[in-house]
């Protein structure tokens, strides 16, 4: 897929996150739902990449939500699966079953149609987990079609990993 939206950047931010968790000895993994594994594509084509990518589980459907990350039901009937609990549930359910320092969760809606309880597509929610502290959780809204919006969103998931690591526990993802 040809990066659009925030694509071009976001192979820049996805280069200096590598570097950075390279430098600090850590590794990342990225629990993806509406991104569909381009943050894992993104980050394993930069060489080096095994040194501070553990890993990724794309779990676009609500089943491998539950299955893989331990989502519970309940969180996904009461709150959908484009919400801040549910980012936050993947990533906890990611960080308990991987060998990564932080752990970045993405879910959303990119579109083209309307689906129910969705005003409109773009529609995206955040986590950013590392040891220690309570995940970050962050709600937006891109416009664009479904490709710019998947790339929008690849690129403030990284932009977001940068700022914990950087700045650690206290950074504020409402400041995007």
């Amino acid at each position: 897929m040809k990066p659009s939206g925030g694509g071009g950047k976001a192979i820049e931010t996805a280069e200096r996150l590598l570097a950075l968790l390279t430098v600090k000895g850590l590794r990342i993994a990225f629990a993806e739902s509406c991104t569909g594994g381009l943050l894992s594509a993104l980050i394993s084509e930069i060489p080096g990449a095994s040194t501070a990518f553990w890993g990724g589980v794309v779990c676009y459907s609500l089943d491998a939500k539950t299955r893989l990350l331990d989502v519970s039901q309940e969180t996904l009937e009461r709150f959908g699966a484009v919400s801040a609990q549910t980012v936050r549930e993947m990533a906890l359910g990611l960080y308990s079953r991987s060998a990564a320092d932080i752990v970045v969760a993405v879910s959303g809606f990119a579109g083209p149609e309307t689906q129910p309880g969705e005003a409109s597509p773009g529609r995206v929610c955040f986590a950013w987990s590392m040891a220690g502290s309570e995940p970050l959780t962050l709600e937006r809204h891109f416009s664009g079609n479904r490709n710019d919006i998947r790339w929008h969103a690849v690129l403030l998931a990284l932009q977001g990993a940068m700022d914990l690591l950087e700045e650690g526990k206290c950074f504020d993802p409402s400041s995007y």
